[in-house]
């Protein structure tokens, strides 16, 4: 998200200053100084608050997501990081006088309808969107912003993506992993569900368009079109040329296989091929509608398969 989000900035011909935890990460994205680079971590806001002044807009695309679909105890770091760091850094803007602030929060923390159809922006959290704790911080965050706008005047607009996939994928998280994973034939077959899946850089251009249109306290869902794994398996073979497994996975053995792997992965202190709780995520089959969001932000979502070809053609630029 970040990375698309600054290339649409600087497309665009705005000045942009980024928070990076390694600057010399950082250099390698952006070797020819494109932006101000700020050291620092969202643990810590007041160590690097003081870079805010003179910045018009935050956009706060920065949570504790890709560490959490791994292994481990991870509430207290996502109330943190998730939660009480988003007030942190609103509070921040605000003492710095900025115009506005947009939040990145997630379409996890939307359910379903309750006759099963897709939710939207005033469709309430279900049990999945509590049981996965990512969600559940997300959902928390939404509500400390608007205790925050009951009490403060810096205007804050959230936009809720859906699963993001596109190039600049330099993590990578999960999306771009499943693609190098299925490139790589490391996939064992079909995954039981699906998502909303929508191109990072359409979200990236929604978040600048709600700068001046997104409405202070509103919620946008830019989510995309629902997919299950077996179409997106069938786009990536198109893609690539790499054929797609054929055999479809029961979900009670993928629940099986995420929890052999996360045991792995803590024997061996590597990253897990997948998890319990991404596995129960996905087979929910949770849908949303992006409708306000292309009404009020004229917000248009292109084709995933251009999505893919051009996720494929950017990691096989990185790694020739």
């Amino acid at each position: 998200m970040g990375s698309n989000l600054t290339a649409t900035l600087l497309a665009a011909g705005y000045e942009v200053k980024g928070l990076v935890r390694s600057t010399e990460k950082a250099r390698r994205v952006y070797p020819k100084g494109d932006i101000e680079l700020v050291t620092g971590d969202m643990s810590d806001v007041n160590g690097f608050a003081p870079a805010l002044k003179g910045c018009d807009v935050l956009f706060h695309t920065a949570a504790y997501f890709r560490e959490y679909y791994q292994p481990g105890d991870h509430q207290s770091i996502l109330e943190k990081i998730n939660v009480q760091g988003t007030v942190d850094l609103l509070l921040a803007a605000e003492k710095n006088a900025l115009r506005k602030a947009i939040h990145i929060s997630s379409s996890g923390v939307i359910g379903m309808k309750p006759d099963g159809g897709p939710g939207d922006e005033d469709t309430l959290p279900d049990e999945h969107s509590t049981a996965n704790l990512y969600f559940s911080s997300k959902v928390s965050a939404e509500l400390a912003i608007g205790r925050f706008l009951k009490e403060r005047t810096l205007p804050v607009a959230m936009i809720l993506p859906g699963w993001m996939w596109g190039p600049g994928d330099w993590a990578p998280t999960g999306s771009g992993q499943l693609v190098l994973d299925f490139q790589a034939r490391k996939l064992p077959g079909i995954i039981d569900g699906g998502a909303s899946v929508v191109d990072a850089r359409d979200v990236a251009q929604a978040c600048v368009a709600a700068v001046e249109r997104g409405h202070s306290g509103e919620r946008y869902i830019v989510a995309g079109p629902y997919f299950d794994f077996a179409e997106i398996f069938a786009t990536l073979e198109r893609v690539t040329g790499v054929p797609a497994p054929r055999r479809r996975v029961p979900y009670s053995l993928m629940l099986v296989a995420a929890a052999v792997s996360q045991t792995w992965s803590r024997v061996t202190g590597n990253s897990s091929l997948i998890t319990v709780e991404a596995v129960k995520t996905m087979h929910a089959r949770r849908s949303v509608v992006s409708d306000k969001a292309i009404r009020e932000l004229n917000v248009s979502f292109r084709p995933f398969e251009e999505t893919v070809r051009d996720e494929v053609a950017w990691f096989r630029s990185q790694h020739p």
